[in-house]
């Protein structure tokens, strides 16, 4: 199966499950539920969620399970993009090729959907349905607050504003920046499928280091698209970066350098899934995917 098909069937089972987990209430709270649902179930590639899936492959995880924690993660990643695109932070009216959540509906229940979002991830992933040990349950509640929180996506996106008033960042304030920011995220969504496999040390750590080079050529290439990307095909307006002044791996290097960075990245990533032989060949595919998208 090529890296798309397997990405486009991952992402329609976990759209199933997502979809199921969010029914719309009576009453009048049922309009957060609608802004939720807007956000997590509309178009996406549900890029984190396939990570969850295949690395779950590797240890024959019941995919029911994984599955649950793949829409876990995606609800998690809505609340972000809801909270990203608010006026009081990248101020943008577009995400996935349609109105932002605080467009369709208003600022204040876009800042309740994605205070809501962010809380039921972790409600889905404390639930027994997600694994009958709960000592895993626990395991993976800990490693998504540490991935999501001030140590992670959160603490790299403080940083993010604040390098908008810095007129010099190096190399490495952005790349911090951008580890934090988007690769824990997706080092957890890689590293999941041990958490639930019960995988030992040296799994865990392959698939956290295949996460961290892979997060890392993910923002490279998100970076390049803001610059050369079409919004048709991205789905949201570029070159609102560089307008902004954020602090860029493309602005530190240009374009040329990051590009082959990205390359030499992915090239980083697939190695460390040498520990899993052939299995985890679709895994590696994944990583040149990633910098190849155009959108």
């Amino acid at each position: 199966m090529t890296v798309k098909a397997a990405m486009a069937e991952a992402a329609e089972a976990v759209l199933e499950v997502m979809d199921r987990l969010l029914p719309i209430p009576d009453g009048p709270e049922a309009r957060v539920v609608e802004a939720m649902r807007y956000s997590s179930l509309g178009s996406g590639k549900r890029f984190r969620p396939f990570l969850v899936l295949e690395s779950a492959r590797l240890f024959a995880v019941n995919r029911a399970c994984a599955l649950r924690v793949g829409a876990a993660v995606e609800f998690l990643h809505s609340y972000s993009l809801i909270h990203d695109d608010l006026p009081a932070m990248d101020d943008s009216d577009l995400r996935r090729g349609r109105p932002s959540c605080h467009k369709q509906f208003d600022e204040a229940t876009a800042v309740l959907a994605g205070d809501a979002l962010l809380t039921y991830a972790f409600e889905v992933l404390a639930n027994e349905a997600t694994h009958a040990d709960p000592r895993v349950r626990a395991e993976l509640v800990l490693a998504l607050a540490r991935a999501s929180g001030t140590q992670g996506m959160v603490g790299g996106q403080m940083i993010d504003l604040l390098a908008e008033q810095q007129s010099e960042f190096d190399h490495a304030h952005v790349t911090r920046l951008q580890r934090m920011k988007t690769a824990e995220l997706i080092c957890f969504s890689c590293e999941a499928g041990a958490i639930l496999g019960k995988g030992g040390p040296a799994a865990r750590y392959a698939l956290r280091s295949y996460g961290q080079e892979m997060g890392l050529a993910f923002q490279i290439a998100d970076d390049l698209l803001d610059i050369e990307g079409d919004s048709a095909e991205t789905g949201k307006p570029t070159g609102l970066d560089a307008a902004a002044g954020k602090a860029t791996l493309v602005a530190v290097q240009g374009v040329e350098s990051a590009r082959a960075h990205a390359s030499m990245l992915v090239e980083q990533a697939a190695r460390h899934l040498d520990f899993f032989d052939e299995k985890a060949d679709l895994l590696k595919s994944v990583a040149r995917f990633v910098i190849d998208r155009r959108s």
